[in-house]
């Protein structure tokens, strides 16, 4: 089985839980006999290519004609945004729209004349031009490649999954690790965005799910055939050699690590430290990441005379993610909206405790993890305070959620995911789910 896939990020360089997904994925796949073809707008070259193959969409000489094509087939909007952008991060209420025409993409071509486009491959100012060129691009590599099913991740790509699909005739699978709801919320709705969801959403001939919750989305919100769509958790990937535990900090360490923005819940965070500090003083928290409340969040402790005992480390990945892990007593995950959640599969992978929200999709799958409300601060401080100062209770959670995340293997979500594919090719009628 061949699947033509499309991403927008890609270890070793990512942003988020996005481009760690797509790779455990697709080196489960492999582990199925599944071979898989990974586009992405912008490659580095230093993308593991042992059992995929990556496709660098900026180096593919696609045909004006594919434009046209695209173009007929639904009427492509670009936006300006003023503001960075991340796939779960809703759109700057103040947003330009421009006509396609009148941006000058598509006048004057000739059919039949070849061009490139060269994607940023960030999440930036010409987002929307990207999205719009990356369909384009999909389009012409529909053309050049084998394969029996298309594979597309998140809104990013799914009209580029839909170019693929009106050109080589193939069914489409759609991933959905975010919806609008969970980036913005009920009332701030961006409705480009949702709309492009939506979009993809109709196209496909089967959807994954990152969680139940997330399947109840796209169910109840976007009005999607519940035969169609199917909840695939995430898992982690296995370290290689065990993550060294050593401390360069004295105390108690607390730990956040995720993007710093309202869905991650980082003011609940910091809210909660103040807590936890009048009870013990030594203990110290860790805000590792940056977002746009990255401001307001430093703010706020200073505010609350805490900043002595608490650390901003900005982005961070790879190595210093496991430095991170093996210097915390406790991982906290207060999200007010998380589709799934993968950090605290990492976090205990490395024996760390963590304390999550219930508002989470990880928490479908967890046992030995404390469960809380993202917005009872009292409730997660308690949670916190009882594993730093009861060893017993933080040896249980560490050492059965070790054992825990040790099964939770992308060889064994790629299985299930498989057979999804195959009665999409077989075009069975799906048993409701």
């Amino acid at each position: 089985m061949k699947v033509l896939m499309f991403g927008w990020e890609f270890p070793p360089h990512i942003a988020g839980g996005l481009g760690t997904a797509c790779y455990g994925l697709t080196q489960g796949l492999a582990k199925n006999q599944v071979d898989v073809t990974f586009v992405m707008p912008k490659a580095s070259g230093e993308e593991d290519q042992r059992k995929i193959k990556i496709v660098n969409a900026s180096d593919v000489e696609w045909n004006t004609y594919y434009a046209q094509q695209v173009q007929e087939s639904k009427e492509l909007s670009f936006i300006e945004v003023n503001s960075q952008l991340i796939p779960y991060v809703g759109l700057d209420d103040y947003f330009n729209v421009i006509n396609q025409i009148e941006s000058g993409l598509f006048e004057k071509q000739i059919p039949g004349e070849k061009r490139k486009y060269l994607f940023s491959g960030t999440y930036g100012q010409n987002l929307m031009e990207e999205v719009a060129h990356y369909a384009i691009v999909a389009a012409q590599i529909a053309t050049n490649e084998q394969f029996d099913l298309i594979h597309a991740h998140d809104w990013l790509t799914f009209r580029a999954g839909i170019a693929a699909k009106k050109i080589s005739g193939k069914p489409l699978v759609i991933h959905v690790h975010a919806t609008e709801y969970d980036r913005s919320g009920e009332r701030n709705r961006n409705e480009m965005v949702y709309q492009m969801e939506k979009e993809g959403m109709e196209a496909a001939d089967a959807i994954c799910a990152v969680s139940d919750l997330t399947r109840n989305i796209i169910i109840e919100k976007y009005g999607i055939s519940p035969e169609k769509v199917f909840t695939l958790h995430n898992a982690v990937q296995q370290n290689k050699k065990e993550i060294v535990r050593e401390k360069n900090l004295k105390g108690k360490i607390v730990t956040f690590l995720g993007r710093v923005t309202f869905q991650k819940g980082p003011e609940y965070f910091v809210e909660t430290a103040k807590k936890v500090m009048e009870y013990d003083p030594d203990v110290r928290f860790v805000l590792a990441g940056d977002g746009d409340m990255m401001t307001r969040i430093i703010l706020r402790v200073a505010e609350l005379g805490i900043a002595d005992r608490f650390h901003f480390t900005g982005f961070l990945s790879g190595a210093d993610i496991d430095t991170l892990f093996g210097m915390s007593d406790v991982y906290v995950m207060p999200s007010i909206s998380e589709p799934f959640g993968i950090s605290p599969l990492e976090a205990m992978r490395a024996h760390v405790p963590v304390v999550i929200s219930k508002q989470s999709g990880v928490s479908e799958i967890l046992k030995y993890a404390i469960k809380v409300d993202f917005w009872d601060i009292d409730a997660t401080a308690d949670a916190i305070y009882g594993i730093l100062h009861y060893p017993a209770l933080a040896k249980i959670f560490a050492e059965k959620g070790k054992e825990e995340v040790n099964n939770l293997k992308w060889e064994y979500v790629a299985k299930k995911l498989k057979q999804i594919y195959e009665k999409v090719l077989a075009n069975q009628q799906f048993p409701k789910s």
